[in-house]
């Protein structure tokens, strides 16, 4: 009888630890089902966001340049009414255009793109307009000297630089080919090895277009 007495005394000294081990195992249960239903979405669920989610097989779309003059033909290649062009200056052209490959630069002594062509010109000589436009700005570069730059209709600008530093025309004066714009000079810094030269450059819709192409039009 006693044995029995002392049996139920130990066991409910001991329930007071094991109704708290229960209860530990029951919280410990209910959060390791709630973590794992939380972090499992249905693969076929609708509302899956992806948003953020990029199809490899989809392709970009492609984009065209567009221009004042311009127009589509029905193969979706872009037409341009040409303008009549003209040189900036005679003389030798003394470092071409190299946009697609690098080219070296002997006043740097380095490897570069170079955006233009250079054409040497005894200083002083007349730098002209390449085509009619409206000049938009006229300033001063620290690496490529008095530069003159002119907006022609279909999108076209072309850039003058390396200019003297006495320029015949202001920010909105309009231009026509042929007509005198500024003097060969030397005041590009980046290209003082070349020395007296005009560097011309020639872009189409913001893109850096070959001079050659532009003089062929």
């Amino acid at each position: 009888m006693n044995s029995k007495k002392n049996f139920w005394r130990s066991f409910a000294g001991k329930g007071y630890y094991i109704a708290l081990i229960l209860c530990a195992v029951a919280i410990g249960i209910s959060g390791y089902l709630y973590y794992r239903n939380a972090n499992e979405t249905p693969v076929d669920d609708p509302a899956v966001n992806v948003g953020n989610q990029e199809d490899p097989n989809v392709q970009a779309m492609a984009t065209q340049p567009t221009g004042g003059n311009s127009g589509t033909e029905p193969g979706g290649s872009v037409t341009r009414t040409p303008i009549k062009t003209g040189m900036p200056v005679s003389g030798e052209t003394v470092h071409g255009y190299a946009m697609d490959c690098l080219s070296y630069n002997p006043t740097t002594r380095d490897w570069r793109v170079h955006n233009g062509v250079d054409i040497a010109a005894e200083a002083g000589t007349a730098v002209c307009a390449a085509a009619d436009g409206v000049v938009y700005t006229t300033y001063e570069d620290k690496a490529m000297g008095t530069t003159v730059v002119i907006r022609h209709e279909g999108g076209y600008v072309t850039m003058y630089s390396s200019l003297d530093a006495d320029v015949t025309v202001s920010a909105g004066d309009e231009v026509k080919l042929g007509q005198t714009i500024g003097y060969v000079g030397s005041s590009a810094l980046l290209e003082s090895a070349i020395g007296d030269h005009v560097h011309f450059c020639v872009t189409l819709d913001d893109t850096s277009m070959d001079p050659a192409v532009f003089f062929a039009m």
